[in-house]
């Protein structure tokens, strides 16, 4: 697929993802698959070219990341893996769906995976997050005990290789909260994305979130560098210090607050590891802050350059993923806002909704000097409920097109040379389904578009937050053909 091909997309098929209001599982296609899972915990693999079911699997929880497929010497589909909302991750036969292994990685009561396991040599690497950090809105919460960690698994059987903690040392006790509860800590620093592989110095790379509850730690808000073999910390870049923070935090009084109620600039997305016009390599990342970095990985994590593209907040900043064509790379900005306003039917006589003038815009940054090529504006959003401009969802890049999802429910697809917008799909809107469901989209975020074998696929859905809700997954193709 090019860019002259981009405008001819049209609608394939649908198929409907259940009862679920949230489509964030981003799927993975081969050989003539699609495999895709479901905040019911479903895993469906289907038939590329017409979206009917092969077979379905039901996980014991939630699955919210994204599905990895390895293949066979033939080059077809071997095994599935994915994690769940309880921190369990499956391997599934590719071609039965039936279950080989299932791994639990982390025994906290919070702990989930959302980022998908990343596969190299034979190993999984699995980075384990966590939703402790709105747990504290309990005012009796003892907040916090989790630890963010990346576990290495082998990829045939599931046995645990090594795990490594992002935080040394466990939580204890620490001060009484506002509430009189007994405080924990350090805490948090999870591991939201997918770890990235560094062949040439056998290395992994992961983005950290920020600390639940003091003291903070040094890998918060962090790039890290691991070694592959054993998970050996081998530096660490921190870009934003004293950010501890849980949700407590916006309630009133703030009970479980931690005393430097942190800016809750994670990094939500994994670095990607590229080559440099002057011969050097760099670490690219985006964080919710509202900046993107370049580390060099041969010096140390030393910082390159960094940009700020707007303003950061809560629900980004930069989110969910940046992409490179090796020139440049391309940031979304997020900058959701939940507003409330007056409504009589409503309990309190208020309801939460998106800020339709807050969010959204998409950049193209140089990689050589981290200056901003182009901006491409917000969308203005229509008159439709729960409409945001935030682009807070991955992002995906092919030779001269980048797409971006919206949480007001359009995906377009901009020219990598000058922003403007080159085709332009709205997914609010019910759809005929292959699978004879009721499906409807909704907003974009978390999971970006695929393109795989001619087509493009998109998850559309995201309720939290006021947005959106949705339970499609929609499959585009040069004139639907």
């Amino acid at each position: 697929m090019s860019l002259g091909d981009v405008p001819r997309l049209k609608l394939k098929w649908a198929f409907s993802l259940g009862a679920v209001a949230n489509a964030r599982s981003q799927p993975a296609v081969g050989a003539g698959r699609v495999f895709v899972g479901t905040e019911a915990g479903t895993v469906f693999s289907l038939d590329a070219a017409t979206g009917c079911t092969s077979w379905r699997f039901q996980a014991d929880m939630p699955v919210r990341s994204a599905i990895v497929v390895s293949t066979s010497a033939e080059g077809r589909p071997a095994a599935v893996y994915f994690g769940d909302f309880g921190a369990n991750v499956y391997a599934l036969d590719a071609a039965t769906g039936e279950r080989r292994w299932k791994t639990h990685v982390d025994d906290h009561a919070a702990a989930i995976v959302t980022g998908a396991p990343q596969l190299y040599d034979g190993v999984l690497y699995v980075p384990v997050s966590s939703y402790e950090s709105v747990l504290p809105l309990q005012p009796t919460y003892e907040c916090c005990t989790f630890r963010g960690s990346v576990v290495a698994l082998e990829a045939r059987t599931g046995k645990v290789i090594w795990k490594r903690h992002m935080i040394d040392h466990v939580a204890q006790p620490t001060t009484k909260s506002k509430s009189g509860v007994q405080m924990r800590g350090p805490s948090g620093v999870a591991v939201w994305s997918t770890p990235t592989v560094d062949e040439r110095l056998d290395r992994l790379y992961v983005g950290t979130g920020n600390n639940y509850s003091d003291p903070v730690t040094p890998r918060a808000d962090a790039v890290v560098a691991l070694d592959r073999r054993t998970g050996e910390i081998l530096w660490s870049r921190q870009f934003t210090t004293s950010d501890a923070y849980n949700s407590s935090c916006e309630m009133p009084g703030k009970p479980n607050c931690p005393t430097s109620d942190g800016a809750d600039a994670d990094f939500g997305q994994p670095p990607i590891l590229l080559s440099l016009p002057n011969g050097r390599r760099a670490l690219v990342i985006g964080q919710k802050s509202g900046d993107a970095h370049a580390l060099d990985p041969d010096r140390g994590g030393e910082v390159l350059w960094s940009v700020n593209v707007g303003p950061g907040g809560k629900l980004g900043g930069i989110h969910w993923g940046s992409a490179s064509d090796g020139r440049k790379v391309y940031v979304a900005l997020g900058g959701q806002q939940v507003r409330f306003v007056p409504d009589t039917t409503a309990k309190g006589g208020v309801r939460a909704e998106p800020d339709p003038a807050q969010g959204g815009g998409l950049f193209a940054v140089s990689l050589v000097d981290g200056k901003i090529v182009w901006k491409a504006p917000p969308a203005q959003c229509d008159q439709r409920p729960r409409c945001s401009p935030a682009q807070s969802a991955a992002l995906t890049v092919i030779p001269g097109v980048v797409f971006s999802g919206a949480v007001d429910g359009h995906l377009r697809a901009y020219s990598t040379e000058t922003g403007e917008v080159v085709w332009d799909f709205d997914t609010v809107r019910d759809f005929a389904t292959v699978d004879g469901a009721h499906a409807r989209g909704g907003s974009l975020d978390v999971a970006g578009p695929v393109v795989a074998g001619g087509a493009l696929y998109v998850m559309s859905g995201y309720a939290l937050y006021a947005a959106i809700p949705g339970n499609v997954l929609l499959a585009f193709s040069i004139d639907g053909k």
